[in-house]
């Protein structure tokens, strides 16, 4: 990936003729949720002389095809399957056109914005351009409000905004608008922070909580604990996996019986948001237990945007996620080296879009994937922060990589939440299978919340709360299961409900893919939930998830030098990307290409049997019982578990 850096729009564009009357403003976002809900209270109006950096994101042309040429590399009967583009490929695709460059351009030109202030990227998918408050809000029709938790943090954002009728099929989105969390800087300093975001085993409250950086500690995230200790000197084995979940209990779970022969060609990421870190001594003291040949061995580590790992701050909430995710993904894919992806500083912090900015240069500097509400903005100038340009293309997209961390969908907007998705579309479509953990908390959002008739989140709401990432389409969502109390490995698993209820149910902004309408239909009619509209989106025509699920109870590791048991799908998720990385080895070694986005082939019909239907246990949530597990897909554990030597057998004979 080549990093292309911003051009400005004169030198671009040079001259554009004609520039024509602007149509009326009509709206073209407004904020789904209400910050008084989530503990916030109107400040102030913004100051009209403070800098917003305001990015506008074009329309890209040919996205309607997005699932067509996806499911082409992706679906096994397609002729194409495993023909994964390169990055110039999807780039030259996607391209916004020169009509709607020139129309964006016009605009601000006839609205007073000299285009010597403007840049656009080299695939002329975003407009940038440093703003006065004033200047915005004159723009887009709006105004721009501070708003205050009661411990003096503030945020700032408008309710909705508004743009030219004639443009609405030009421009997607522009940021920062209505996603809530853009905090207002120290006086010296012009930054954003990022919104609330929360790990998928986060500890459970029905209070609601004002916003953090993604991977501090908090009420909302930390694995989750019963409190239990672990003896390290005590031996454990498959007996014990109802208890106790160590390696060899998941390796017998799934069949999975594999030594990776082409690690120099396989690549397997591990996403962690700072200041979450792994200590190394809490892996040499997993691996000493239970894979004493990798005492010594540590993650490849890539820095993100400053991303360390730091060891200033050692406890339970600080490095059990990093000990989790790392502790499993290396046992149980060794020798195959594990990168981890560490991802902004300790002062901003960082979201979902530096990730993708760092795999893929595209994102950041064509299609300008960072959102000032969402995200860590790089370089960061407050004292302490990482002061080098953003991390852009700095390394390949894994072939598999797993995220443990999520938010709820309705606390992203819906088109910032279209637009990422889509990013996890396109590296899909160049062989990346990208993972996330379901949820730990049922059909409710994270701390338990619910919504209200009118989209609030609330304790006492009634309407079932869907996540994100694990809505977008184009991710693998992995729910958790569980060995159930006083059974074996040797029988089958049911739906997680100790300590955790695996995230499951049905988006409120993504429409259902092709690939799992049968599936989903299917769960509709032979087992239709005891809800009503009122409750969840029940039309068919949503996307659902998760897809599939794998072990997220009782797993033992080690965390600040005690060995505890922790909860979550957060487990599940590595747990899943090391058997694909396991299948991409063999794939590979066969001189074959990655698998890249799997989705499309897990629900064919050929892959049916290799995966454990799961029947057992539901995912509680929002004062009912939840969806319930049963035969076929459901929205609770997906397909089920995989059965590594089936899903093998059944990838190695695809070209």
């Amino acid at each position: 990936m080549y990093f292309l850096p911003c051009l400005s729009l004169l030198a671009l564009l040079g001259f554009i003729a004609a520039e024509p009357q602007l149509s009326p403003h009509v709206v073209h976002e407004r904020r789904a949720f209400s910050p008084e809900a989530r503990g916030w209270r109107l400040a102030r109006r913004l100051e009209p002389h403070a800098t917003l950096p305001l990015k506008i994101g074009l329309a890209q042309r040919n996205m309607h095809t997005l699932e067509d040429v996806l499911m082409a590399v992706a679906h096994p009967e397609s002729p194409d399957y495993g023909r994964h583009w390169s990055a110039q490929q999807v780039v030259e695709h996607f391209a916004p056109s020169r009509d709607t460059v020139d129309a964006v351009v016009n605009w601000l030109a006839q609205s007073g914005v000299e285009r010597t202030r403007l840049r656009l990227s080299q695939s002329k998918s975003w407009v940038e351009l440093n703003a006065t408050v004033r200047e915005v809000e004159d723009l887009l029709k709006t105004e721009y409000h501070v708003w205050r938790d009661e411990d003096g943090a503030e945020r700032v954002g408008c309710s909705e905004y508004h743009i030219p009728e004639h443009l609405t099929s030009h421009i997607e989105l522009i940021k920062p608008t209505t996603a809530f969390g853009a905090r207002v800087p120290p006086q010296k300093y012009q930054k954003r922070f990022a919104t609330p975001l929360t790990t998928r085993n986060s500890n459970a409250s029905t209070d609601l909580a004002p916003p953090v950086k993604l991977g501090s500690p908090s009420s909302f995230n930390g694995p989750k604990s019963d409190g239990r200790k672990v003896d390290g000197s005590t031996t454990l084995g498959l007996a014990d996996c109802d208890q106790f979940i160590t390696p060899i209990c998941l390796q017998t779970l799934y069949n999975i019986n594999y030594t990776p022969v082409a690690t120099d060609r396989n690549t397997f990421g591990v996403v962690e948001f700072t200041p979450q870190a792994f200590l190394q001594t809490d892996l040499d003291m997993f691996f000493q237990n239970f894979s004493a040949s990798q005492v010594g061995q540590t993650p490849v580590f890539v820095s993100i945007d400053g991303g360390v790992a730091q060891t200033t701050n050692q406890s339970f909430d600080f490095n059990g996620e990093s000990d989790l995710d790392l502790q499993y993904a290396m046992s149980l894919t060794n020798p195959q080296p594990v990168t981890l992806l560490q991802t902004g500083d300790l002062v901003e912090g960082a979201g979902f879009d530096n990730w993708l900015d760092a795999v893929d240069a595209s994102f950041c500097t064509f299609e300008g994937g960072d959102d000032p509400t969402q995200d860590g903005i790089y370089p960061d100038t407050l004292p302490g922060g990482f002061d080098q340009p953003e991390s852009c293309g700095i390394i390949k997209p894994p072939n598999v990589v797993s995220v443990s961390y999520g938010q709820d969908e309705i606390t992203i907007s819906a088109k910032s939440a279209m637009r990422q998705c889509t990013e996890y579309g396109k590296i899909g479509l160049m062989g990346t299978t990208v993972l996330y953990s379901s949820g730990d908390f049922g059909v409710a959002g994270f701390g338990n919340l619910c919504l209200t008739e009118n989209g609030t989140e609330t304790a006492s709401g009634t309407r079932f709360n869907p996540t994100f990432p694990s809505g977008c389409p184009f991710v693998t969502s992995v729910g958790a299961t569980q060995v159930n109390p006083n059974s074996t490995v040797f029988e089958p698993e049911g739906a997680c409900e100790q300590v955790i209820f695996s995230g499951g149910g049905f988006s409120n902004v993504f429409a259902i893919p092709d690939y799992q309408k049968s599936a989903v239909q299917s769960f509709l009619t032979n087992h239709p939930p005891l809800f009503t509209a009122a409750q969840f989106n029940n039309s068919g025509t949503s996307r659902a998830f998760p897809d599939l699920s794998a072990n997220g109870a009782n797993y033992v590791i080690a965390i600040d030098g005690v060995f505890n048991l922790v909860f979550g799908t957060s487990a599940a998720a590595p747990t899943t990307g090391s058997i694909i990385t396991l299948i991409n080895d063999a794939r590979l070694a066969a001189g074959k290409g990655p698998v890249g986005f799997i989705n499309p082939a897990i629900y064919s019909a050929p892959f049916s049997a290799a995966f454990n239907d799961i029947t057992q246990g539901g995912n509680q949530g929002c004062g009912t019982p939840g969806f319930e597990a049963t035969t076929g897909w459901d929205p609770v554990t997906g397909l089920g578990t995989p059965n590594f030597e089936r899903l093998l057998a059944l990838w190695l004979q695809l070209p």
